[in-house]
Order: structure tokens, then C-alpha cells, then sequence
């Protein structure tokens, strides 16, 4: 067994489980890291990077169990707050599947690249910094408020998620602050949303490539797995804590200096995206 292999694929579940649930976009990070380190080939890259959202999504399922599970009895007992979530889960995971499905490929197929992410970081950035300064007037406080009218809405403003670099938990999170959610609603929602989206795209692609994986495959997939498990799992605790005190502005200059070193480094040759 390639022990750098191995090491490779610790590394890209350790940027995975980091850059998940924060608002600076995992599948840039990625795809830029991947690139770094030449890892695997291109087909099983792929696929690695929809099995260790599977590591990252398994960890919100364990942190909030309890929820998920209340949620879920409350919509099969008839209970209010029940019902709402578990709806609100399932439209809001409606249009990002339907145009994923049907634009997936080809947006696969020629938005994957450097710059591409690094625009898309830059303007999500200045977008949070927008957000981020407009008054917020909070009309839901926790997860169980939210309303299907701002569901289904952040569901649509999930789709820009599709375009590498914009982040699905940056796009949900910023527009339930724009739906009127508040900030620990509003990572919370975005934290379930990929438990449908992100599970069931991972697991889809893992059964249609099953007859293409060899035991080693599965090895590097599982160390992946398991360190995206373990590293989303802290982040999302810290993420918590972290915004019950701060906005997401930190998280704007972040990408905005990050897609700006992407376009130089690139434009100048320093590094070959």
C-alpha cells in the first residue's frame, strides 16, 4: 500500500472536515489541493471528494442526534416543530438535487478549475461583507422557527453552492441571515441541509463506482472518511460557539485574500493550477 497515498488522503479529509461547514467554500479547497498534491487520478479524485463529505456530514448526524431524532418522531407524531423542520429539510433540498442533476456534469466539466474558484471566493466574500453590514431584523432565533417561506428560499440561494468556490454552507448561512434567521439558525439549517444533499450525492456516486473500487481504493477512501469525520466534527462545535459572539465577516477576508493569491499565483506562474 502507497503510504503517501495514504498521508495524501489524511490531508484532503482534514480540508474537507475544516472547510465544510465554514463559509469559504470545501470543494475549492479541494479541488486547489488536489491540485498541490497531485493527488490520485482524476476519475478517483472525484469520487474521494464526494466519499469524505459523507465523513464530514456523518459528524453533524452525531453531534445533533438528539434534534434530528426529535424532529423526525415530531413529524411522524403530528408534533408542530417536528413537521416544520423535516419539512423545511426536504423542499429546501428540492432545487439544488433537480438542477444538480441536471447540470452537474457540465458544470463539472468546465466551472472545476482555479480561477473559476478563486472568483467565486472573491465575490462570496464581498457579498458576506454586505450581509454582514445590512441590519438584521431576527424573525426566526432557533432552527425550529424558521418558516417554510425562508426555507424554500434559502434552498434556491443553495444552488449558487454548485458553482466551485461559492460554498454551500456560505450561501445557506448568508441567506438565512438575509431571510431574517439568526446566525446560530441560520449555521444550524445549513449544517442539516447537508445531511440530504451531501449523504445522498456521496452514497450515489459510491454505489455507481462500486465495481471500479479495489480494496486499497477503499482504504484511502476510509482514512479520508474518517479524518473528514473527526475534523468536522470540531469545527462545527467551534463554529457554534464562535458565532454566538462574532458575524461571518472574518470568513469574507479570508476568501477574498485567498481567491486574490489564487488569480496572482496563477497569472504570474508561480503555480500551476
Amino acid at each position: 500500500m502507497d503510504i503517501w497515498l495514504l498521508i495524501q488522503a489524511a490531508i484532503m479529509g482534514l480540508v474537507e472536515g475544516i472547510t465544510e461547514f465554514l463559509p469559504i467554500s470545501s470543494t475549492g479547497h479541494l479541488i486547489l489541493t488536489a491540485q498541490l498534491l497531485d493527488f490520485w487520478t482524476l476519475e478517483k479524485r472525484e469520487l474521494f471528494a464526494v466519499a469524505v463529505q459523507i465523513g464530514a456530514i456523518a459528524a453533524v448526524i452525531y453531534e445533533y442526534w438528539g434534534k434530528l431524532w426529535g424532529a423526525l418522531l415530531g413529524a411522524l407524531t403530528g408534533k408542530p416543530e417536528g413537521q416544520r423542520l423535516s419539512i423545511n429539510l426536504i423542499v429546501a433540498s428540492i432545487p439544488i438535487v433537480i438542477i444538480g442533476l441536471s447540470l452537474g456534469d457540465q458544470i463539472k466539466a468546465y466551472l472545476f478549475n482555479a480561477v473559476t474558484v478563486a472568483i467565486a471566493l472573491i465575490i462570496g466574500g464581498i457579498i458576506i461583507l454586505w450581509a454582514e453590514k445590512r441590519p438584521h431584523q431576527i424573525e426566526a432565533q432557533e432552527v425550529e422557527n424558521i418558516s417554510f417561506k425562508q426555507a424554500i428560499l434559502i434552498g434556491f440561494i443553495q444552488c449558487l453552492a454548485l458553482i466551485p468556490g461559492t460554498s454551500r454552507s456560505g450561501s445557506t448561512i448568508i441567506g438565512g441571515l438575509l431571510m431574517g434567521v439568526s446566525r446560530k439558525a441560520a449555521a444550524e439549517f445549513s449544517f442539516f441541509l447537508g445531511i440530504p444533499v451531501l449523504m445522498g450525492a456521496g452514497l450515489l456516486d459510491m454505489y455507481k463506482s462500486r465495481h471500479e473500487l479495489h480494496s486499497n481504493d477503499m482504504l484511502v477512501l476510509g482514512v479520508g472518511m474518517l479524518v473528514a469525520f473527526v475534523s468536522a466534527l470540531i469545527v462545527i462545535r467551534a463554529l457554534i460557539r464562535y458565532v454566538s459572539k462574532h458575524d461571518f465577516s472574518i470568513f469574507a477576508y479570508y476568501r477574498i485574500i485567498f481567491g486574490v493569491v489564487i488569480l496572482l499565483t496563477a497569472w504570474t506562474g508561480w503555480i500551476q493550477w
